[in-house]
C-alpha cells in the first residue's frame, strides 16, 4: 500500500499528539491552522497556515491529503463539506455539525432514550422568567465556547442581569444534577460494530477546566457498563468512524447522565498514551485511515493531572521525574492564564 498522508485541521496539542500516533504508523500528516504558531507545526510532517474559511489554502490542503479529520469541533461546516467533496473527511462533516450545537445534541441525545440533565432553549432574556424549575442551572452558548467560555452558572433570575450576556446569541438553560461524580468513557469506532472502548476515566475539573483524570474510575459495575453502552449507542447512532469521547455526569442517587459528546480525541483520554497498548491517538488514525484495529490491552492504572497556564514553568525549567511519571509540554509560545500548557502522566502499579 502507498504512503497514507492524512489531514488534520487544527493545530493544537490534540493535533500534535495525532501526528505523534501517525508517524509510529508511517502515516504523514498535513496540519491545516489559522494560527502560525500553532503547537502542532512542530511535530506534523507538513505545515499550512491559512483561515478556515481561505479558499485557496483549502485547496492546496485537499491537494496535499488522502483522508481528512480535525481536532476540534469549532471549524466551519462549509469547510468540512467542501474538503468532503474530494477527499473523505472522517468523522463525517454531518457530526461535527449537529454537535457544535449544544441544543440539536441534547435532542439527538434524548431521542436516543438516553438520559440527560433538563434543558430548554432560550432566545431573549426574558425566556428565563418560565424556566425558574430549571434554576440553579447554566447558562450557555448553543454554539462555540469551550472550558468554562460562553458559560453562566445562574442561581437565581435576579443574577442574570450583573453578567450582561448577550443575548443576540442562542443559549441553552441546563438544570444543575446534584453532582457526586464526572467520569468519560473514549471509544473508537471503526465500522459497524466494530470497536474498541477504554474503561471510564474518572474526571474533576478546577474553574471548569479538567484538572485531573484517573482511571480506575471510583464507580459502581452498573455505571461502568452503563456509561460504556451509551458510548456505543452514540457511536452507532452517529455511524462514527474514529475516535470520541462522551463526557457524564453522576449525580448522588446513581444516576448517569449524558453531558456532553466530543466527536474526537478528549484531554481525558491523555492517559492512555502510557496507560494502554494502543492510544486514544493511535486509534483514531488507524479507524479513520481504514488500517487494522489491534485489541485493547490495559498496561497500568494511571492519573493525569493538566498543567495550566504558569504551572508549566517549573517543569519547563526542571524535568525531575519520578520513574512512573511522564512530562508533556505542548510547546506553546506563550504562556496564558486558563490555557492548557501540558500534562503529567503517573502511572500507578
Amino acid at each position: 500500500m502507498s504512503e497514507i498522508k492524512l489531514g488534520i485541521i487544527g493545530g493544537g496539542q490534540l493535533g500534535s499528539m495525532l501526528s505523534n500516533a501517525a508517524q509510529k504508523l508511517n502515516v504523514k500528516t498535513v496540519i491545516y491552522c489559522d494560527d502560525l504558531d500553532a503547537p502542532a507545526k512542530n511535530f506534523c510532517d507538513e505545515f499550512i497556515c491559512g483561515k478556515y474559511d481561505e479558499k485557496e489554502k483549502i485547496n492546496e490542503f485537499i491537494e496535499k491529503v488522502d483522508i481528512a479529520t480535525y481536532e476540534f469541533e469549532n471549524i466551519p461546516f462549509e469547510t468540512l463539506n467542501e474538503i468532503n467533496k474530494t477527499k473523505p473527511v472522517l468523522p463525517k462533516p454531518s457530526i461535527n455539525r449537529l454537535i457544535q450545537h449544544r441544543l440539536a445534541e441534547k435532542d439527538f441525545v434524548n431521542k436516543l432514550n438516553l438520559r440527560t440533565t433538563q434543558y430548554a432553549s432560550v432566545d431573549k432574556k426574558s425566556d428565563l422568567d418560565s424556566l425558574k424549575d430549571l434554576l440553579p442551572g447554566i447558562l450557555k452558548t448553543t454554539t462555540m465556547g469551550y472550558d468554562g467560555k460562553g458559560q453562566y452558572p445562574i442561581k437565581e433570575i435576579t443574577e442574570v442581569d450583573a453578567l450582561n450576556i448577550d443575548f443576540s446569541k442562542g443559549y441553552i438553560l441546563e438544570k444543575l444534577v446534584k453532582l457526586k461524580k464526572e467520569i468519560s468513557v473514549i471509544i473508537t469506532r471503526f465500522g459497524n460494530n466494530e470497536y474498541e472502548i477504554y474503561e471510564p476515566i474518572e474526571n474533576i475539573h478546577e474553574d471548569q477546566i479538567l484538572k485531573y483524570s484517573s482511571i480506575p474510575a471510583d464507580i459502581s459495575e452498573n455505571i461502568f457498563k452503563q456509561s460504556k453502552n451509551w458510548a456505543m449507542d452514540i457511536a452507532e447512532e452517529l455511524k462514527f468512524i474514529g475516535t470520541l469521547c462522551v463526557e457524564f455526569f453522576i449525580d448522588r442517587n446513581e444516576n448517569l447522565f449524558v453531558n456532553e459528546i466530543a466527536p474526537r480525541v478528549h484531554n481525558s483520554g491523555h492517559l492512555t498514551i502510557n496507560a494502554y497498548n494502543v492510544s486514544q491517538f493511535e486509534n483514531h488514525v488507524r479507524a479513520v485511515c481504514s488500517l487494522k484495529k489491534v485489541s485493547l490491552k490495559k498496561l497500568s492504572n494511571a492519573k493525569m493531572v493538566n498543567l495550566i497556564g504558569s504551572q508549566i514553568e517549573q517543569y519547563r525549567k526542571s524535568n525531575n521525574l519520578g520513574e512512573n511519571e511522564f512530562f508533556f509540554d505542548y510547546l506553546k509560545k506563550e504562556i496564558k492564564a486558563k490555557r492548557k500548557m501540558g500534562h503529567i502522566t503517573t502511572l500507578i502499579k
